[in-house]
C-alpha cells in the first residue's frame, strides 16, 4: 500500500528538529518523528496513521554512537540495533542488551531500526523495553525547555505511550555498567522473528555459586514492560541451581496484567513467565 501524502523535513541537528516540531505543532499539524522507520513505515503504508508532517532524524549524526561515561554507557537514540548489538562496550558492560538484540526481529530490521526509536515506540511486546527496565536505564529527553532525564521505571507510561512530550525528542539512553553480571534473554514465539508471546530479561550477579543480586524485566506481560520485583527479592541468597531458582521463578508474574489474545490467555502467559524466568536466571547465573 501507499501512504497518504505528507510533508517531509530532514533536519541535521537536534535543535533544527525541535524547531520544526515546535513550528508545525503550534500550527496544529499532525506531526510524526521517524527514526529507523521499522515501526512507523508499516503504519503509514497501511494508512493507520496519516500525519501532515514527518520529521526524519536520520541525518542527525550527533544522535548516533556509544560512549563510555565512567559509571554508565551513553547510547545515542539513532544508533542502529546492529551497532549496539556488535559493540564491545555494550557486550562488556551491558550484556543483557547484547543478548536481547540477538533475538530482535531479523538482520534487515537490525540494520535499519534504531535503539531509541524502538524504545520510544513503547510496544509492550518489543524486545528492548524489559532489558532497559531491568538494567535501570535513564532516558535523556530534549525539548524547548532544555534537557531532562527520566528513569526507565517512569519512562514507559502505557500502551505505546512514554514520558516523551509532543514537543520533545529522545536523544540518548544511559545504561549503568554491570560488568561481571551474567545475562540472558529468553523469548517464547510461535514463529521465528515474531513478537514474543512472553519474554524475560534477566541479569544476575553471583558470589560463590549464590545469587547476590538479580534484575528481571518481563516483556508482553502488561501494557508496559514490567519488573519482576518479587522474583528478584526471592532470588537473593539462593543457590544458582534448579532447586534454588524454582521457587523464585514461580512468583515472577506476581502483580502483572498480561493480555489475552489468539496466542494465549493471561494465565498461559503467567505460566510462561515463570518457566522463562527460571531458564533466564539459570542461564545468566551460568
Amino acid at each position: 500500500m501507499i501512504p497518504a501524502a505528507f510533508e517531509y523535513v530532514a533536519p541535521t541537528s537536534v535543535e533544527e528538529a525541535l524547531a520544526a516540531l515546535a513550528e508545525h505543532g503550534a500550527a496544529g499539524d499532525d506531526v510524526k518523528i521517524i527514526a529507523g522507520g521499522q515501526s512507523l513505515l508499516p503504519v503509514l503504508r497501511m494508512r493507520l496513521n496519516a500525519p501532515e508532517w514527518v520529521i526524519d532524524l536520520g541525518r542527525i549524526d550527533a544522535l548516533r554512537g556509544i560512549r563510555d561515561e565512567g559509571d554508565h554507557l551513553a547510547i545515542g537514540a539513532m544508533t542502529t540495533h546492529h551497532d549496539v548489538g556488535h559493540s564491545a562496550l555494550v557486550h562488556e558492560h551491558a550484556l543483557l542488551i547484547s543478548k536481547a538484540i540477538t533475538h530482535l526481529a531479523d538482520a534487515q530490521v537490525r540494520h535499519r531500526g534504531t535503539f531509541g526509536g524502538a524504545l520510544a515506540h513503547a510496544d509492550p511486546a518489543g524486545d528492548l523495553g524489559a532489558p532497559a527496565l531491568a538494567l535501570e536505564a535513564t532516558f535523556v529527553i530534549q525539548g524547548p525547555g532544555g534537557t531532562r532525564t527520566v528513569p526507565a521505571a517512569e519512562f514507559f507510561v502505557d500502551l505505546f505511550e512514554t514520558a516523551i512530550s509532543e514537543d520533545e525528542i529522545l536523544t540518548e539512553v544511559h545504561v549503568p555498567k554491570r560488568g561481571g553480571w551474567g545475562a540472558s534473554y529468553e523469548k517464547f514465539v510461535r514463529i521465528a522473528h515474531q513478537w514474543p508471546i512472553v519474554a524475560v530479561a534477566a541479569t544476575v550477579r553471583t558470589e560463590g555459586g549464590t545469587i547476590a543480586e538479580a534484575r528481571i524485566g518481563l516483556t508482553n506481560m502488561g501494557s508496559t514492560p514490567v519488573r519482576a520485583h518479587a522474583a528478584e527479592q526471592a532470588l537473593v541468597g539462593q543457590p544458582a541451581t534448579e532447586e534454588g531458582v524454582a521457587a523464585a521463578a514461580a512468583v515472577a508474574a506476581e502483580g502483572t496484567n498480561p493480555p489475552s489474545d489468539l496466542n494465549g490467555d493471561a494465565d498461559y502467559r503467567r505460566h510462561l513467565a515463570g518457566v522463562l524466568t527460571r531458564r533466564a536466571v539459570l542461564a545468566a547465573a551460568g
